[in-house]
């Protein structure tokens, strides 16, 4: 056999020409030349694939559980008696929370009582007094004209009161909604830490000192109405008085009616009272208003509490949603509908949800001090926007949720 048999059989062709090393690395060469391509084909195709997976989704880090927190306080002040619970425990709608010592509201209640049944008393003695009254009410002209000047004066005097007071209520109405305003955005930078908790105390008792002058303002208006209506009354027996003097006994009978109308009110007034007292007597039980659980309990035996005094908070964990702080710019794809899969950090693992709706305005713009970009230093700073996900129902382990737990959710985009 020839040695061209031979190098033909070997698959490898010398050229007799060409040096013995050069002719020994041309196979090399070769299977250089093939594996580089497919190599660079690989990374073409495994960056096309991870575009393709990444562009189907839109995710972000900056996210947390969010819920209902439902403050629990008192609705009249007193002294504590007892406490049926504490934090971290569940408490059903209507679960009794706090009992304070109902001793001074049922004293005021039995006191009311007792002038809602003398005032019905005065009222049924008014009535056989209008035959006598035909006859026996005569009085000067002079002195009942007086009177009725009098109770005239009193009537103005009652609605110039009524007037004043009207004013202050709207006044303290529109102090309170902004220390309102004030105390809810401060309540939310203290939860986010960035304001200290002297300053958010500051403007939680300001709010709450607040709704009692509301309170009190409201009722001097209640007050004052009443005191006119009682003036009105007094006026018009007034000068029913000097009609009866001067025409006889048919306008001394309407005296005496004016009389038992106005007892007919005083018999209404403590009415209202005496359902009062029975009501805030009813306040001394306090209840949780919503099933959840309880946190940041204040109320203990013995305390001596004020009106509107908080004293337990009570978390709705079973109406949780994730709140998603995405960029503007990834928010070009993502609409209410769209699949949602959440990694929860603290228990390690997914849930599913979808995107419920869409923010109204960004994250910067509700801030205390927003951005002013009139001032001529503007820089461009991508804004994030809250999007609200709600987590699809029966699913595993959602009772272990708490708000402000930390959400790393991925949006699958259309």
């Amino acid at each position: 056999m020839t040695a061209d048999t031979l190098t033909r059989q070997s698959g490898t062709v010398e050229d007799p020409s060409l040096p013995a090393t050069l002719n020994s690395k041309t196979p090399g060469r070769r299977k250089a030349l093939l594996i580089v391509p497919m190599i660079v084909l690989v990374i073409a195709a495994a960056a096309i694939g991870i575009y393709l997976y990444t562009s189907g989704y839109e995710k972000t880090d900056d996210a947390q559980v969010d819920g209902h927190l439902n403050p629990v306080s008192s609705r009249i002040e007193g002294t504590i008696k007892a406490v049926s619970l504490d934090d971290n425990q569940q408490v059903q709608t209507g679960a009794l929370m706090v009992e304070l010592d109902p001793s001074d509201d049922q004293i005021a209640l039995k006191q009311t009582q007792a002038q809602y049944d003398q005032a019905e008393a005065q009222l049924g003695a008014a009535h056989p007094n209008l035959p006598i009254t035909r006859i026996s009410n005569l009085n000067n002209v002079t002195t009942q004209q007086a009177e009725v000047a009098a109770a005239e004066a009193s009537l103005a005097a009652a609605r110039h009161d009524l007037d004043g007071s009207i004013a202050k209520s709207k006044e303290a109405q529109a102090v309170n909604e902004r220390n309102q305003a004030d105390y809810l955005r401060y309540q939310s930078l203290f939860e986010k830490q960035e304001v200290a908790r002297a300053t958010y105390e500051q403007y939680r008792s300001t709010a709450m000192a607040q709704l009692q002058t509301v309170a009190f303002d409201d009722a001097s208006v209640e007050s004052a109405r009443k005191t006119v209506d009682q003036r009105v009354a007094q006026l018009a027996e007034q000068r029913s008085k000097l009609s009866q003097t001067e025409d006889s006994a048919p306008l001394q009978l309407a005296i005496r009616e004016a009389d038992i109308k106005n007892q007919e009110a005083n018999v209404a007034s403590i009415k209202a009272a005496l359902e009062r007292s029975t009501l805030t007597l009813s306040y001394s039980r306090i209840n949780a208003p919503v099933s959840g659980v309880v946190t940041q309990r204040s109320a203990e035996v013995g305390e001596r509490i004020s009106k509107g005094q908080q004293l337990f908070m009570i978390v709705q964990t079973q109406d949780l949603w994730v709140t998603a702080n995405f960029k503007e710019t990834q928010l070009g794809r993502i609409h209410p509908g769209q699949h949602v899969r959440m990694y929860i950090d603290a228990l390690n693992r997914d849930f599913d949800g979808t995107v419920e709706s869409m923010p109204a305005v960004t994250g910067s713009r509700t801030s205390v001090l927003p951005p002013e970009n009139a001032t001529g230093n503007y820089v461009k700073v991508i804004q994030r926007l809250p999007v609200r996900i709600r987590f699809n129902p029966d699913q595993k382990g959602l009772e272990k949720l708490r708000p402000g737990m930390s959400v790393e959710p991925k949006v699958t985009v259309d």
